[in-house]
């Protein structure tokens, strides 16, 4: 599939501004990361300003959440035949792609977005809070906890936020908290989540 000029602005555009900043990074330089001339404001032919390239990376990415989510949920049904463990392992690994996908969104959001307060709340109502609605949609669906009394979007809020904190770690430290690699990690993830089912057999016999 070809990508157009404006796609191709809003890629380069956001790459350039998790690796500079925002206001480091010049409207000639999206050009010329773009293929376009730059200084010439073939951007502007797009977009009426930075701020707006930038509010639309943010769009497309919020766009492509909301089909990811929605995918994961209608796919829940086709693996139910496997073992538990096995489909949180999944999750987790899941979660920690999504993680790897939005780096570049990720640092822009901690290094330039507290000058754009509306594109925090964009984000955060776009892209956060449906990922860990989706998490708790997920595992309230899932054969084994049915009938389970559960907090499904506390519990949501505890795991999808033990994932995005070991990403964060491994990318601000360079390394996992505590070298736990990410295969252990993802184990013990899982590990938790079918400590779930044991709870309530536990409580259930108390």
């Amino acid at each position: 599939m070809t990508t157009s000029t404006r796609e191709r602005i809003v890629a380069e555009s956001l790459r350039l501004f998790a690796d500079r900043g925002y206001a480091a990074t010049s409207v000639a330089e999206i050009e010329a990361a773009a293929g376009l001339s730059p200084g010439a404001g073939g951007l502007y032919r797009h977009f009426r300003s930075k701020e707006e390239v930038l509010a639309s990376a943010i769009r497309e990415h919020i766009d492509r959440t909301r089909q990811q989510v929605s995918e994961v949920l209608d796919q829940a049904v086709v693996y139910e035949d496997r073992p538990l463990e096995l489909r949180l392992k999944m999750t987790c690994q899941a979660g920690l792609a999504k993680m790897r996908e939005e780096q570049d969104l990720i640092r822009v959001l901690f290094r330039d977005l507290d000058q754009f307060p509306h594109l925090v709340a964009e984000m955060r109502e776009g892209i956060v809070n449906p990922l860990y609605d989706g998490i708790a949609t997920w595992l309230a669906a899932q054969p084994e906890f049915e009938g389970i009394d559960e907090d499904w979007p506390a519990i949501a809020s505890i795991l999808g936020g033990a994932v995005v904190n070991y990403w964060l770690a491994n990318e601000s430290m360079y390394e996992p908290p505590t070298r736990i690699d990410e295969k252990r990690f993802v184990a013990s993830w899982a590990r938790l989540g079918l400590g779930l089912v044991n709870l309530e057999k536990s409580t259930t016999a108390s």
